[in-house]
């Protein structure tokens, strides 16, 4: 089963970002989601932004990832 998470564009350089998942910072993709911005938050998927996500929804969204590993 494969998982998509949201995290925040910290930096973009030529087609390739570095983005903060869970005070991690991982090199994405962004040639499927190029109007993302620095700031904004993407929906990670096998190294790919594959889509803008809405600020509320993102944090949303980690915090019940975070409540799920919390319960293990």
């Amino acid at each position: 089963m494969c998982l998509s998470v949201p995290g925040k564009v910290v930096e973009i350089r030529n087609n390739m970002a570095s983005v903060e998942v869970g005070g991690l910072l991982r090199d994405v993709s962004m040639a499927v989601c190029p109007d993302a911005a620095v700031g904004d938050y993407v929906l990670i998927h096998t190294g790919f932004a594959i889509q803008k996500l809405d600020e509320k929804e993102a944090l949303e969204t980690l915090e019940l990832l975070k409540r799920l590993v919390e319960m293990r």
